[in-house]
């Protein structure tokens, strides 16, 4: 199964994400936490406030904010 995160809707198209390579699929929810980690500033950038993390089309958890 793999993992993704999905963010809450906001100002931006899931294809805005794609092309800015923030919308990647991983083979391991340690993984997928490790990419947020590096990553959530630059989602933010892109306006996402929130997101949730999915086994396939299962929810592991969230909404999670990525407020400071």
């Amino acid at each position: 199964m793999t993992y993704r995160w999905e963010p809450s809707p906001g100002p931006f198209t899931p294809e805005d994400l794609d092309s800015a390579g923030l919308a990647p699929v991983f083979e391991s929810q340690a993984a997928a936490e490790e990419w947020l980690g590096l990553f959530y500033e630059d989602l933010r950038e892109m306006g996402v406030t929130e997101v949730s993390l999915f086994e396939g089309d299962r929810l592991v958890y969230g909404p999670m904010s990525l407020s400071q």
